[in-house]
């Protein structure tokens, strides 16, 4: 089954990641992958670590002239700044005597939370794993994935909808037209109206020290009659997006299709009618499911939005305690950006490829691409037939 371990730490030597599950015979492209690292440390409002690091995969196992071998696939992404940490994140030895050991945990942050859990007296043992730097690996394997989804014609966009207060509001066109339009804008929105005044706002809060959260969508395009299950709840589509989608750093919240606003509407404002014709076969005229039903992908594009909050470090501190000493302090600063909700968007791509991918070998099969196919063809000539 389709699965991934990752390692590293912030300021340690490199990030590393574990795929296991993936098919035999798949192309993979290195290009791809480092295209979608550099995607996650663009937009306005990143901090000064997005100038350090230019994030590129290296591939150590799994994979020969370009395709999979179906045994497990290493990806590397090495950290620059590791040079600059040497002593303070040496593997061996003793601390050195001047070592600075952060002991004032940061409001938002598993600083304290972790420090207690994992008995650590040192906070940055914690704070370096529970860094969003760690989101480079999501990336990375979810680039694997989509490549993969890409195979079969599923794509994977994602825009910002809100950003702070200001909401961007509907936008015309089919969502590769608003994702493109998206793509070349500095906080991934297709209105260019709002980019202007998100792009002031966010000038005017990284002023006052504080930061910005916002809400992105990711849509997914292709996607086949019967992934997922309402067999048993681990099981449903809609519930692995949501809780995939809830393990980003800062992510508070996860809606599918209509979401929230189903609660407050009648249900025949809810529910998306069933047609068929000879040309289309089933088809619906809305999709306020976000194309899951019953915990089952209906031939609709999958809706998923998610809620980020603002970057908890602020360079207008926010009280603590010290936990050494117990004294009230205002939290250090660590590194940090103004607002990182469209980096959030492309991690939240890759995750949802992730889901999407995982859901897909289970329903199709995962040994080799060949066999995959084979089994996909079958299946979508039945539904076409029924």
């Amino acid at each position: 089954m389709l699965r991934y371990l990752t390692a590293g730490e912030s300021h340690g030597p490199q990030l590393t990641a574990i795929i296991e599950g993936l098919p035999a015979n798949m192309p993979v492209s290195v290009e791809k992958i480092n295209h979608q690292l550099w995607r996650r440390q663009q937009g306005f409002g990143r901090g000064g670590r997005m100038r350090i690091e230019t994030d590129q995969v290296q591939i150590g196992s799994g994979v020969r002239f370009g395709k999979t071998l179906g045994t497990p696939v290493t990806l590397v992404v090495d950290n620059r700044d590791w040079k600059n940490w040497q002593q303070r994140m040496a593997i061996e030895g003793e601390p050195p005597a001047d070592l600075e050991v952060v002991t004032k945990p940061r409001p938002g942050h598993a600083d304290l939370a972790g420090s207690l859990k994992y008995n650590q007296q040192d906070i940055r043992n914690v704070l370096e794993r529970a860094s969003a730097r760690n989101t480079a690996t999501l990336v990375a394997i979810g680039s694997v994935a989509r490549q993969l989804l890409e195979e079969f014609n599923i794509h994977v966009y994602s825009h910002i909808v809100e950003l702070g207060p200001i909401k961007v509001g509907p936008v015309e066109g089919a969502i590769e037209e608003i994702a493109a339009r998206a793509e070349q804008s500095q906080v991934r929105v297709a209105n260019p109206e709002k980019e202007e005044e998100i792009i002031e706002l966010i000038k005017k809060v990284r002023k006052e020290g504080n930061s910005l959260g916002g809400i992105f969508e990711v849509v997914v395009t292709g996607v086949p009659y019967g992934l997922g299950s309402y067999s048993m709840p681990d099981r449903k589509l809609d519930s692995r997006l949501a809780g995939a989608l809830m393990g980003i750093q800062a992510i508070k919240g996860v809606e599918i299709g209509l979401g929230f606003d189903a609660a407050r509407r009648p249900g025949s404002e809810v529910h998306d009618e069933i047609f068929y014709s000879q040309e289309q076969g089933y088809y619906r005229e809305t999709n306020g499911a976000g194309g899951i039903e019953g915990g089952i992908s209906n031939g609709q594009p999958i809706v998923v939005r998610a809620a980020m909050k603002p970057i908890p470090t602020l360079y207008k501190p926010l009280r603590s305690v010290d936990m050494e000493t117990k004294e009230a302090y205002e939290a250090s600063i660590e590194r940090s950006d103004v607002c990182a909700a469209p980096a959030a968007a492309v991690v939240g791509e890759a995750i949802v490829a992730w889901v999407i991918a995982l859901s897909f070998l289970e329903k199709f099969g995962w040994d080799s691409l060949e066999e995959i196919r084979a089994n996909y063809n079958n299946f979508m000539k039945m539904v076409s037939e029924r």
